[in-house]
């Protein structure tokens, strides 16, 4: 199972909006930027900061992936 943050690309591109206004209006740091543009985990804290600056929903930022079933 893994996280997905492309929703949240998409949201900040669709406002007009640097990853590093996001930084500013968040208080979020770098560092936690970086990870989920690698799609790595952060704290929960993060992400609620980063909803609250945004004025949005989790799953607007954020979505599990799962994986693929192969069919036998």
């Amino acid at each position: 199972m893994a996280i997905s943050y492309k929703k949240l690309w998409k949201l900040l591109i669709d406002r007009d909006m640097k990853k590093k206004e996001l930084m500013a209006i968040s208080g979020v740091s770098q560092s936690s930027v970086t990870k989920m543009g690698k799609n790595e985990n952060v704290n929960t804290e993060v992400l609620v900061r980063i909803c609250l600056a945004l004025n949005c929903d989790i799953g607007d930022i954020a979505e599990i992936v799962l994986p693929e079933r192969q069919e036998t």
